[in-house]
């Protein structure tokens, strides 16, 4: 078997704080991967520095869009470059230390027995760190919904840290993808099961930001929250 070729994908706006740290503690984790930063024209810079860093690092890639597009639209052209190029595994990562880079290793050798790896916070030994009671219900709650309606047998469907390999990818639709928030996370998760590919979920230690504004929204449950009975009923 030849040796995986890991991209991972790493959306941004205005990470420039969280950035450099970040690069190198995931290139100390897992230093054969390769990283693609997918900056929406951050306005602190974070996309200058980012090619600053390709520039000096050859395993560092930079794709430049033009305003805030969505998180889901990121990870479509990032998946895209790297499906264009050699790599055998594409992760999507937060930018913002929420995931922990000591986990890469971990996720990528858990696709040699299954299809896509998925960091999980509600599986045994997986949990977060400094939720109030009532972030872990709507999140875990989110989740336990969302499997319902569905009936995809994974406890943690809209976390955003995984590890697809290229083939799952290769057999979605991509451009069929509607969500553009966080009810991405469940619409390519539920779209990899639907065509027979085996989930395993890794647990994970999901941590808040420490610098930077968080981009989460009212608008962004809403539509995950749409999304699920949309997919059951085969609406998109």
């Amino acid at each position: 078997m030849s040796e995986p070729r890991p991209l991972i994908i790493i959306p941004t706006y205005n990470e420039r704080e969280n950035l450099p740290e970040l690069l190198d503690r995931v290139l100390a984790a897992l230093p054969v991967a390769h990283i693609l930063i997918v900056d929406d024209g951050s306005p602190d810079g974070t996309g200058q520095l980012a090619d600053e860093r390709a520039a000096a690092d050859p395993r560092v890639h930079v794709l430049h869009r033009e305003g805030k597009l969505g998180l889901g639209t990121a990870y479509i052209a990032g998946f895209k470059w790297g499906l264009a190029r050699e790599y055998t595994h594409l992760f999507e990562m937060d930018a913002d230390f929420s995931h922990d880079p000591q986990v890469l290793p971990t996720l990528l050798a858990a696709t040699r027995d299954a299809d896509f790896a998925l960091g999980s916070r509600w599986v045994k030994g997986g949990g977060t760190v400094n939720w109030p009671w009532y972030r872990k219900l709507v999140s875990r709650g989110g989740s336990l919904y969302a499997r319902t309606v569905l009936g995809v047998p994974v406890s943690d469907l809209t976390g955003g840290f995984k590890c697809f390999r290229r083939e799952v990818l290769e057999a979605i639709d991509l451009d069929g993808i509607s969500a553009v928030g966080y009810g991405f996370q469940i619409e390519l998760t539920f779209r990899a099961a639907e065509k027979g590919f085996r989930p395993v979920e890794v647990p994970i230690r999901f941590a808040d930001r420490v610098a930077g504004k968080s981009k989460m929204s009212g608008g962004i449950f809403a539509e995950a929250f749409t999304l699920v009975w949309k997919l059951r009923l085969g609406r998109v």
